[in-house]
């Protein structure tokens, strides 16, 4: 709509980042059957843009799991209803945790990956988590 874009009339980017964590939550809630927090945003990448009178369609799975932090995949495609053309605009990794109504996090079910993008990303990350660690290594090193 209108409002939720800039003065080149393509959608901010903050407000897509905003898509993508609620449809982040609502996965790992989904598949953790618990109430779950943002532990990070590891990446997004903007591909294209989205234009007025788009129509945006997010896709989102849990991709690999640990004790109870989900990685989550989201994507982002605009679809011009008129010409009928589809894009994928955005692709981001989150990562989301499970937990109780104190705060404290619980255990989350493993992933089953089936298709080939989930088996591709499933064994890849191994490699994002080992970056994330890593990142929020330096980060406290820093504090």
């Amino acid at each position: 709509m209108p409002p939720d874009t800039n003065h080149l009339n393509t959608i901010f980017g903050g407000k897509v980042l905003a898509y993508i964590d609620e449809i982040a939550a609502l996965t790992a809630m989904k598949h953790a059957n618990s109430s779950v927090v943002t532990a990070s945003i590891d990446s997004v990448d903007f591909l294209s843009s989205a234009k007025v009178g788009d129509s945006l369609s997010l896709e989102a799975y849990v991709t690999y799991t640990g004790t109870s932090s989900m990685e989550v995949y989201v994507k982002v495609h605009a679809h011009d209803l008129i010409k009928n053309e589809k894009k994928l605009t955005t692709e981001s990794f989150l990562t989301m945790v499970a937990v109780n109504e104190d705060g404290k996090s619980v255990p989350v079910p493993g992933v089953f990956p089936e298709s080939d993008e989930e088996v591709l990303l499933y064994s890849s990350a191994p490699a994002r988590k080992e970056n994330r660690l890593r990142r929020h290594s330096y980060k406290q090193k820093q504090i």
